[in-house]
């Protein structure tokens, strides 16, 4: 069982409908007993990382995912909830992000780039041992739309790079913990081909 976390952010059904494309079974949920049994988690997002954290916070969810995380199943962040792995976001005023990855969320501000970068961009693939991206070639192309992107701490754990202005982290992977900036669930044949792989994981 895959839970999807519901906290009224963004992407969920056609993430749900992207993992059930491989015989994945799916659970919507904000319900902690339902996340814990669960087999896997992904978190998706979209939105603002500050209107994130503080309804993860009201639905007491902070302390469920760091529980399932230590518990060592596959969890996925995937847009804003890959940002959210991280410690802290320059867009935020009020909230911390869950602290997963060391680092600092922040906003394309080079000089004549269009933000949000939006559209199909290629990424770099720097770990070719993530089990995420196992068989997905590199400079494939996928699907972006954010104005922020982490600024890492360890560049270990960039799974993958993307340029738009200047190279970011557009996937991210440690242990059981994943991260993608862009949207597999739009980005079509490598977008799916991710998902199975999320849903192939022990």
């Amino acid at each position: 069982m895959i839970a999807i976390i519901d906290y009224g952010m963004g992407n969920i059904h056609s993430v749900a409908k992207a993992l059930e494309v491989f015989g994945a079974k799916v659970i919507v949920t904000n319900k902690a007993k339902d996340i814990l049994s669960s087999d896997k988690a992904v978190l998706p997002g979209v939105g603002a990382f500050d209107d994130a954290m503080l309804e993860l916070k009201k639905q007491a969810l902070i302390p469920v995912l760091k529980d399932f995380v230590k518990s060592a199943k596959p969890f996925l962040g995937i847009c804003l909830g890959m940002q959210l792995l991280f410690e802290e976001s320059e867009e935020a005023l009020n909230s911390k992000g869950l602290g997963l990855f060391k680092g600092k969320v922040v906003k394309f501000k080079r000089e004549g780039l269009k933000v949000p970068h939006m559209g199909w961009n290629q990424i770099k693939i720097k770990n070719k041992g993530c089990l995420l991206l196992k068989d997905i070639p590199d400079n494939s192309y996928v699907y972006f739309c954010h104005s922020y992107y982490p600024v890492l701490e360890d560049d270990e754990v960039m799974a993958a790079a993307c340029n738009y202005g200047h190279d970011f982290a557009a996937a991210v992977c440690r242990g059981n913990i994943f991260g993608v900036q862009f949207h597999p669930e739009k980005s079509q044949v490598v977008g799916l081909k991710m998902m199975q792989n999320f849903v192939k994981l022990c």
